[in-house]
Formats: C-alpha cells, sequence, structure tokens
C-alpha cells in the first residue's frame, strides 16, 4: 500500500494568507527549516493505479499538480482524454478544509464519496455541492465501527477497506448553532478512519480529534502506523500569540504537549510508526530547528511534509 501526504497543515495552510507570524514569515523567506504546507489530505492506494483521497482540501487541484501519480493519464484513442487516476473519497468530517476541495472535482469525473450520513447530510444541505451531480459522483454513507470494502464509481473494488470509527470532536465550524458549542461525535460529525489493503497492511488516520476515549486508545493499540491530529502545542496558543480567541478543545483539537495531550496519551500504546498532521500555522512545532520539534522526535513521533511518501 502506498500512501502520499499531499498536505499536512490545518486550516489556511503554511504560511497562512493573513497571518505575519514569526513562522509564517520564516515560511515566505523560504526558510528551509519552516518548509510551506498545504491542508491536510492523504492519497492512498493497493496497486499504484487508482487512487483513494482521505478528504479533499482547499487546496486540492494545487496538491494534484504537485503529484505524478494522481495526474490523468493518456486515453485510448477514441476515448475521453480525462482520465484521473483518483478513483474515491473519504471524508472524516464536514469542515471547509475537508471538504472544499471536492469542489475541484467536479468536471465530469466518475468519483465514489464515502462519509458518514451526518456529513453528507451537511453537502446534501449545500447546494454548491449539488455540482457534484449523481451522473458522475456517487454518495455513498460509511456505517460506524463496520469494515467497508472500497469500491470506483463503477463498484470494481479498489483493493482497499475502510473502517470508519467516533472520534471525539465537533460539528463543522459552520453548522456550529449559535450560542452553543456542540462536541461529541455519536451522529459522525468527526470520525477516524483505519485502512487496509488485501495483504493486511493497515493505518490509521485521525486528522481532528478532541479527547482521548476508551474506544479511539483500543483501536490505535499497537497500530503499524498513525496519522495523528498535530494542531496545537498548547490548548492556549492561539490565544497567547494574539491568533484568535479560542482555545484548541472549543476548536475541536487536543494540544501535542502537556499531561493531557497527544504526546503523553498515545506513549503507551505501541505505535510502530506516528506521524503529526494538520499541523497549525502557530505551532512552533512546525519549524523543523524547534526545541518543540526535537521534543516531539525524542518522544518517537514525525511530522508530516506535503509529499512524504510511505510504502506498507
Amino acid at each position: 500500500m502506498r500512501i502520499v501526504v499531499l498536505g499536512s497543515a490545518a486550516g489556511g495552510g503554511f504560511p497562512q494568507w493573513n497571518c505575519a507570524c514569526p513562522n509564517c514569515a520564516r515560511a515566505r523567506n523560504n526558510d528551509r527549516a519552516a518548509r510551506s504546507r498545504t491542508q491536510t489530505s492523504l492519497a492512498v492506494s493497493a496497486d499504484g493505479e487508482g487512487w483513494l483521497l482521505l478528504n479533499a482540501a482547499p487546496d486540492l487541484r494545487e496538491q494534484i499538480a504537485a503529484t505524478p501519480s494522481l495526474q490523468p493519464r493518456a486515453a485510448d484513442p477514441g476515448v475521453s482524454a480525462r482520465a484521473s487516476p483518483i478513483r474515491a473519497v473519504a471524508l472524516s468530517g464536514g469542515d471547509v478544509d475537508a471538504v472544499a476541495g471536492l469542489l475541484h472535482l467536479r468536471e465530469s469525473q466518475p468519483l465514489a464519496l464515502y462519509a458518514s450520513r451526518r456529513v453528507l447530510t451537511l453537502l446534501a444541505a449545500n447546494p454548491m455541492f449539488r455540482v457534484l451531480t449523481p451522473a458522475s459522483v456517487s454518495h455513498r454513507e460509511i456505517l460506524l465501527g463496520r469494515t467497508e470494502p472500497l469500491s470506483d464509481f463503477a463498484s470494481r473494488p479498489l483493493g482497499l477497506t475502510v473502517e470508519a470509527f467516533t472520534v471525539p470532536g465537533k460539528v463543522a465550524l459552520y453548522a456550529e448553532e449559535e450560542g452553543e458549542e456542540r462536541f461529541g461525535t455519536t451522529e459522525g460529525d468527526t470520525v477516524g478512519f483505519a485502512v487496509s489493503d488485501d495483504a493486511g497492511a493497515c493505518f490509521h488516520f485521525v486528522p481532528t480529534c478532541a479527547a482521548f476515549s476508551e474506544e479511539l486508545l483500543a483501536r490505535l493499540r499497537g497500530s503499524q502506523l498513525v496519522f495523528f491530529d498535530g494542531t496545537l502545542w498548547t490548548d492556549d496558543e492561539m490565544i497567547r500569540f494574539g491568533l484568535g480567541t479560542k482555545t484548541g478543545r472549543r476548536m475541536g483539537h487536543l494540544s501535542v504537549s502537556g499531561t493531557g495531550g497527544t504526546l503523553a496519551g498515545l506513549a503507551a500504546l505501541g505505535i510502530a510508526r506516528k506521524v503529526f498532521v494538520h499541523v497549525n500555522n502557530s505551532n512552533p512545532m512546525i519549524l523543523e530547528d524547534s526545541p518543540e520539534r526535537a521534543i516531539a522526535a525524542r518522544a518517537g513521533w514525525e511530522v508530516a511534509h506535503d509529499g512524504m511518501e510511505i510504502a506498507l
């Protein structure tokens, strides 16, 4: 199984378009230790021919342009020249930075779109996503806790299986009700994926997580590979740096550091390889020469970068 990190940053990317924080300034100055990143998405393939996207970031067109494996191949004579190797998309939530890239896939390309009922309902309620017409995009509900063999629009197997599971989180920002903080994921607002191939390789993808649950920890225990939410180093980071008014938990994200953070929470699970994704521009860990990056590395973690490839 091949895995390509198409994007590794949180919403807004790195550098963020309207941010002048020291981290973003270093990225704009082409500092080698502050490499630019687009918003988080993965591409996965069992055979190197047909590809599954895990989330569709707003930067998807740029990500495809940077990834030869996702670019169209020459078609046979007499056949349409539109022949993308992207066969399916699976969504872990309904946030803008997970779904906006779907609008780049509107040019009548046959695709299968997998998501929880909650996320499919959010998409259906937004008239803009009607450009993904049923004639070319098949919307398929993923049931939580059930193993789902994936296939393309024409129901041809991709050689990949997905199991979606509940992750503590929150509703998409645009779906929040005024004056009410809606957390919890029983409706499928935030899910993680266990992705496996027919040869037995398996990894877990959890790009957003607001807390640890016993179910989540049990699922990640002993995993071959985990991509996990690395949004903020500390819970009050956005407030302290003058970049926002919300804590990480209010935004639906655990912090990396601290007694209740990810470094401590996942340390004893025997995970073979641990990779942070969805790293915010404010997080000092995004800088390769920062003390925080060194702390994460000593704890056995990598920080994903765009174009990172892993074979399982």
